[in-house]
C-alpha cells in the first residue's frame, strides 16, 4: 500500500505522537496516567508503554477501574470530553485521592479531541474544576493502514443511529478539515444519505468561517486541492444490509470469530501457541499485565504474510498458505552454502525466514479454527439463509430456519442479524410474522429484549412491512418520496448487479467475491462515482455504455435511477476558488501525470469486507487514482447488533 500523492498517513501518526509526549512532557516529574479504556487501543498504535515510561510515565491505569493510587504526585488524566460519563468519573477520582492521599497531588485533564462545556460544569458543580490543569489533545483521523483512517468512536454507530446525536458527525468535519487546509478544498463533494448530507453542509459552514477568521487559510485553503480528485461521503444507514451479512473475507472471518480492534485480536493461546517474550516487551498502551490465556496477535502490514492474506476470500487462504509453506520450506532446503558470501547472505536472511514461519504457525492455525466454525451446522445455515435473502427467494421459506435457530438457542445476535436482513432487503416483515419472532426472541433470551427490539426499531433496522407490493415494485415509484423512506434492494440488486452468480475467488474480477456472490452496495456506490464506465458496462452492457454517458462524467450521472431508490439525500457539491488563483495553481502545480487521491468517508462505520472491496477497486484503477478510505468506526454485525441489545436483566419474576 503506497501512501497517498499529498496526504501522508504516517505523517499524522508522527504529529499525534509528538501532541501527546508534548502535552506529558509539560508535567515535570514522574506522574501516574489515567486513560479511558476506548482510547487506549487507538493511542497504542501510535505510541508504545515504553515510549511513555521514557517520558515520565510511571503507572498506567484505566479510567473505567476506578484504581488509580496515590504513588505518584503528579496524576493526569487522559480522556473524551464529548459525553458526560467520563468527566463525572475523573471528578470522583480526584475528590477520592484529595480525601485519601497522604500527599497533595497535581491533577492535569487532557481531553480528547477538545474541551466542551458539559465537561467545564461537570468538575466544577463537583469542585475541583480550579484543582486541575486542563489541555486538549486534537486527535482526529487515528492511520490504521496506510489506506485507511478512522476516528475510532467505538460508540458512533449507538449514537447517530439509536441516542440520533449528531456529535460524530462534527468530529468527522473537524477531521476533514486539516486535509483541505493542507492540501486545498476537496474540489468536489459526493455523497449519499441525510446524515452525509449533513456533514457535506457542515465543511462548507466550517470552510466559511475559517475564511473569516484567518487570512492564511484563505491563500492555501480556500484553493481546489491539485492532488485531491473529490471526497466520496456514504451514510451508513443507506445500507445497512451489507453489514449484517456474514463477512467472508480473511480478516473479515476473524472479526466475525475473535474481534478485531485497533488492529489487534484477542485469541485464546491454545489456538495461536504463548506470546514469546520479545512481542510481550513491545507491547502497546493499554494492554494488560497478565494475558492469561489470551494472546493479542498485530494484524496489519508489519505482517508482510497477513497483508497478503488479509482480504482474500476466505474459502481460498489455506491454498495460499500452503504456497508460502512449500516456499518457506524450498529457502531452507536451498541453505547449504557453498561460500563464505552465499553463507553470509543466507544469515542475513534468516531473521526473515524465522519472522515468516512465526507467521505462517500462527496463521495456519487461525484458519484451522476459521474452518472448523464455518464447516458447523449452525454457520452454514446462516449463510443459506443470508444468501437466500439477498438473491430475492421468498423470506417466509426462511423462517422455519431462524426458528429452529432461537430453538437451538444460538447467540441472540445471529437472529438478530437474521431478522434484520430480511427487514432491509425485503421492506421489513409481515406484521404477524414479526409478532412470532418477537414472542419467541422474548421467551428464549429473557423479557429485557423488549428493550432491545425498541431499539432496533428505532434505528430502522426491524420494521413491518407497509404494504404487500414492496417485494415486487421494481421501479420505486415515489421519487424523491421513497428516497426517505428506505432503500430497495430488490430494485438495486438487477439495476446495480449486486448478487454475482459466478464469482472467481481465486482470481477475483468484481467486488462480489469478498461475499462470495453479493456486492455491498455502498461500494458499488463508489464505483458508480470512480469507476463509471466499467459499472455502466457490467449493469446495463458495453453498447449502453458508450453510447449513454461520457467517460468524463462526473457525479452521480448515469446511475439516477438508482439513486431515487436508496434512502436519504442525494448531493453533488462543486468547490470553487476564485478563478485566477485557481489557475495559478494549476499552473505552478502542473498535472505531471501523478495520480489524484479520491477520500471516501463511511459516516456510522464500515466493514472489513468493504474495506477489501474498495481495495480491489484501487488496485483496478492503480495508475488513475489512489482511494483514501476515512470512517467513524470498524465495525461489523455483531457490533451492530450490541449497540441495540439491552445488557441488564429484569430477573426471574
Amino acid at each position: 500500500m503506497a501512501p497517498h500523492p499529498g496526504i501522508d498517513t504516517d505523517q499524522i501518526k508522527e504529529k499525534a505522537r509528538k501532541d501527546l509526549l508534548g502535552l506529558l512532557e509539560g508535567v515535570r516529574g514522574k506522574k501516574n496516567l489515567v486513560i479511558e479504556k476506548s482510547l487506549a487501543g487507538p493511542i497504542g498504535i501510535f505510541v508504545k508503554f515504553s515510549t511513555l515510561q521514557d517520558h515520565g510515565i510511571d503507572k498506567v491505569f484505566f479510567l473505567e477501574n476506578d484504581n488509580v493510587d496515590a504513588s505518584q504526585k503528579n496524576v493526569i488524566f487522559l480522556a473524551r470530553g464529548e459525553k458526560a460519563t467520563q468527566p463525572i468519573a475523573i471528578a470522583k477520582q480526584i475528590k477520592r485521592l484529595q480525601k485519601n492521599g497522604s500527599i497533595e497531588h497535581e491533577f492535569s485533564v487532557i481531553w480528547v479531541p477538545r474541551r466542551t462545556l458539559v465537561c467545564n460544569k461537570i468538575l466544577e458543580e463537583a469542585g475541583v474544576l480550579g484543582d486541575v490543569g486542563v489541555e486538549e489533545f486534537s486527535l482526529h483521523f487515528i492511520p490504521l493502514e496506510q489506506d485507511l483512517l478512522s476516528l475510532c468512536l467505538e460508540d458512533s454507530f449507538k449514537d447517530l443511529y439509536l441516542q440520533k446525536d449528531p456529535t460524530c458527525i462534527f468530529l468527522a468535519a473537524q477531521a476533514l478539515m486539516p486535509i483541505q487546509q493542507a492540501h486545498g478544498l476537496f474540489p468536489r463533494i459526493i455523497g449519499k444519505g441525510d446524515n452525509a448530507h449533513r456533514l457535506m453542509e457542515l465543511l462548507l459552514r466550517m470552510r466559511t468561517e475559517q475564511a473569516a477568521d484567518d487570512s492564511n487559510t484563505y491563500k492555501f485553503g480556500m484553493l481546489p486541492s491539485a492532488s485531491i480528485e473529490s471526497l466520496i461521503i456514504m451514510d451508513r444507514e443507506i445500507d445497512f444490509a451489507t453489514v449484517l451479512l456474514t463477512q467472508l473475507t480473511y480478516e473479515g472471518l476473524i472479526d466475525e470469530m475473535f474481534g478485531v480492534k485497533y488492529n489487534q485480536a484477542e485469541i485464546d493461546s491454545s489456538i495461536v501457541g504463548p506470546a514469546s517474550g520479545a512481542q510481550q516487551s513491545g507491547k502497546s498502551v493499554g494492554a494488560p499485565q497478565h494475558q492469561g490465556m489470551k494472546r493479542k496477535i498485530q494484524l496489519d502490514s508489519s505482517d508482510k504474510l497477513y497483508e497478503q492474506l488479509r482480504d482474500a476470500n476466505g474459502a481460498i487462504v489455506d491454498g495460499l498458505l500452503n504456497k508460502v509453506a512449500r516456499r518457506l520450506q524450498n529457502d531452507m532446503k536451498s541453505r547449504n552454502a557453498e561460500s563464505i558470501s552465499e553463507l553470509r547472505d543466507f544469515v542475513g536472511k534468516l531473521p526473515g525466514y524465522q519472522s515468516e514461519q512465526q507467521s505462517l504457525k500462527i496463521h495456519i492455525n487461525l484458519t484451522e479454527e476459521i474452518m472448523k466454525n464455518t464447516q458447523g451446522d449452525i454457520f452454514r445455515r446462516s449463510l443459506e439463509v443470508q444468501q437466500n435473502l439477498y438473491d430475492g427467494s421468498d423470506p417466509s421459506y426462511q423462517h422455519d430456519t431462524i426458528e429452529e435457530l432461537i430453538s437451538r438457542d444460538v447467540p441472540l445476535t445471529t437472529v438478530l442479524r437474521l431478522l434484520c436482513l430480511e427487514s432491509c432487503i425485503s421492506g421489513g416483515l409481515r406484521q404477524k410474522d414479526l409478532d412470532n419472532f418477537k414472542r419467541l426472541i422474548l421467551h428464549a433470551y429473557g423479557y429485557q429484549h423488549l428493550l432491545t427490539l425498541d431499539a432496533l426499531e428505532k434505528m430502522g433496522l426491524l420494521s413491518t412491512r407497509a404494504s404487500a407490493n414492496v417485494l415486487t415494485n421494481p421501479l420505486g415509484v415515489g421519487g424523491a418520496a421513497a428516497e426517505s423512506t428506505k432503500t430497495n434492494y430488490n430494485y438495486l440488486r438487477k439495476v446495480l448487479r449486486l448478487v454475482v452468480d459466478e464469482v472467481n475467488e481465486q482470481n477475483p474480477n468484481d467486488i462480489a467475491y469478498v461475499y462470495s456472490g453479493y456486492a455491498p452496495l455502498s461500494v458499488r456506490l463508489v464505483q458508480s462515482i470512480v469507476q463509471k464506465q466499467h459499472l455502466l458496462t457490467i449493469t446495463k452492457g458495453a453498447s449502453a455504455a458508450s453510447n449513454g454517458v461520457s467517460s468524463v462524467a462526473h457525479g452521480w450521472q448515469g446511475f439516477e435511477d438508482a439513486l431515487r431508490n436508496i434512502k436519504g439525500e442525494t448531493f453533488n457539491k462543486v468547490q470553487k476558488g476564485e478563478e485566477s488563483a485557481v489557475k495559478a495553481r494549476h499552473m505552478l502545480a502542473g498535472t505531471g501525470g501523478k495520480p489524484k487521491s479520491v477520500v471516501v468517508m463511511f459516516l456510522g462505520g464500515i466493514t472489513f469486507t468493504e474495506i477489501a472491496a474498495l481495495r480491489f477497486v484501487a488496485r483496478q484503477e492503480e495508475g488513475r487514482r489512489r482511494i483514501l478510505i476515512c470512517t467513524t468506526d470498524v465495525i461489523g454485525g455483531d457490533g451492530m447488533m450490541e449497540a441495540a441489545i439491552e445488557k441488564g436483566d429484569f430477573g426471574k419474576g
